[in-house]
């Protein structure tokens, strides 16, 4: 799916627009919980049925609403603000702020998945809170603890202090085909549980930006705010996703509801009771998806797989042998079905682990090795422009409008670049071009003209006049990491 623009629409939480908040963690424990699985996809021979009163019915004994709430300081203006007292008073400037205390709350939904009290539900329907409460379907309140959470998926595992709960079963989300039936149980708006009737409308969803680690099943089963946290269970009542988000252009339900797999919240809750944090594996390269102009530079026979556009140096990958512009078309023997597959393949697969990549270099497969190591996180900006040599009759006119220069420390220090990345520096680019519409933009490090590397400016513009004005195939330092970009022509012939 290709999410609409931002200003289009806005990608809201289902829950309530007011803060929510989280707890203080629990240590983990070394014994995850006891839940009740079924693998088995549901039989797609038979007739849709009159009622889902059965999965609905089996499903809603296991979903609870959740209560949180922090206290907010902020500061108020007194009565002298108000605009009857300045008819008076004049619009002089009072401006002394009044600190006041209050208390924030926030609703959402969870979803019972072991009998002594272990829940799922999202990282935002608790994130920060000071007091959390759960409400059972019979109407028993616990108060509520917070095992751990992962902002990077939305997961959030809390746990009362209860037992013989009803836990609900947990199905195999990769079994999930488009068309099934799903129904979607929470307490939108806090009217109460309610349950929704659609379908799955894709699996695999990414790039939306809720969550750093997205695999979403998106529904047009309508999801409210309050649902968020609840189940999205199957036409038998089996768990197969928590109900995370909308997109949305009203702030209520369009028809675009988003669930986090069944599959992905399990091993992300027993990370976290076993472990009480997630360690994710770091494989150490800078991938990007394969377009189509992409797969006819790499000859590629299609577009699938993850194109390397950077190795970070001393990591799993340089050791392993992995280069810039391979192709990886497979992780441990599952075949990558594009650059957010593998990512996800590699954050669930535990450091340390021992790992087999099939990839494509120059047309041809081969297999390497790697040895998994723990990802940390860090960040890359940069700000400033400046003014280079530009190409123009003197180069390709397909770098029309760009401009270049060398690197030197000033630049480096200004965009951040680091002294491994060579190449030559982009300083402006014409908003109309062809290269602003490829994505090129001052900043960037031009590090390779059609897999030549590139030692400047001048050696930028030099290769630059052996090309085809059929487009170029370009290497790229971005905001930290490199990438492959096919920049198109301006006009078809051959440069003079």
């Amino acid at each position: 799916m290709n999410p609409p623009s931002a200003s289009a629409r806005s990608v809201l939480s289902a829950a309530l627009s007011a803060t929510v908040f989280a707890s203080s963690l629990l240590p983990g424990t070394t014994n995850p919980p006891r839940l009740n699985i079924q693998e088995n996809p549901i039989s797609r021979e038979t007739k849709l049925a009159t009622s889902l009163a059965p999965a609905a019915r089996a499903a809603a004994r296991s979903v609870v609403n959740i209560y949180s709430s922090k206290e907010v300081r902020e500061r108020s203006w007194s009565f002298f603000d108000d605009t009857r007292f300045r008819r008076f008073f004049g619009n002089r400037d009072f401006t002394s702020p009044i600190p006041r205390e209050r208390r924030a709350q926030s609703l959402g939904s969870g979803v019972i998945v072991s009998t002594d009290g272990y829940l799922l539900s999202n990282h935002h329907v608790i994130e920060d809170a000071d007091d959390i409460r759960v409400a059972l379907p019979d109407g028993k309140e616990f108060a509520a603890k917070v095992v751990g959470t992962d902002p990077q998926t939305e997961i959030a595992v809390l746990k009362i202090d209860a037992s013989s709960l009803t836990a609900i079963t947990i199905t195999d989300s990769d079994k999930l085909e488009v068309g099934d039936a799903v129904l979607a149980l929470g307490n939108p708006f806090g009217v109460g549980q309610t349950v929704t009737v659609g379908h799955v409308s894709g699996v695999g969803r990414g790039g939306i930006g809720i969550a750093d680690y997205e695999d979403f099943i998106q529904t047009d089963a309508a999801i409210n705010p309050g649902n968020s946290g609840g189940a999205l269970v199957d036409a038998e009542g089996r768990l197969v996703g928590i109900n995370t988000a909308i997109i949305t252009r009203s702030g209520g339900n369009q028809g675009i509801g988003f669930a986090i797999p069944s599959n992905l919240a399990r091993v992300i809750m027993e990370r976290l009771i076993r472990e009480g944090k997630i360690v994710r594996g770091y494989l150490g390269v800078m991938i990007q998806p394969v377009t189509e102009e992409l797969a006819h530079e790499f000859k590629l026979a299609d577009s699938g797989g993850a194109l390397v556009g950077e190795v970070t140096r001393r990591s799993p990958a340089a050791d392993a042998g992995l280069k810039e512009g391979d192709v990886i078309i497979a992780f441990n023997d599952t075949k990558v079905v594009d650059s957010r597959h593998l990512r996800l393949m590699v954050s669930q697969t535990a450091p340390g682990t021992k790992v087999t990549i099939k990839v494509i270099r120059e047309g041809k497969e081969q297999s390497l090795t790697a040895k998994l190591d723990e990802l940390r996180t860090d960040g890359v900006s940069r700000t400033a422009r400046s003014e280079g040599r530009r190409w123009g009759r003197a180069g390709a006119e397909v770098f029309d409008g760009v401009a270049v220069d060398d690197l030197d420390t000033r630049t480096r220090r200004e965009y951040r670049i680091p002294n491994t990345v060579r190449g030559a520096m982009i300083t402006d680019v014409d908003p109309a071009s062809r290269a602003a519409e490829a994505g090129l933009r001052p900043g960037d490090v031009i590090q390779e003209i059609d897999r030549q590397p590139v030692g400047g400016a001048d050696e930028a513009i030099d290769l630059s006049r052996r090309t085809l004005a059929r487009g170029v195939l370009l290497r790229v330092w971005s905001n930290g990491s490199s990438r492959y970009l096919v920049l198109p022509p301006t006009r078809g012939k051959r440069v003079p």
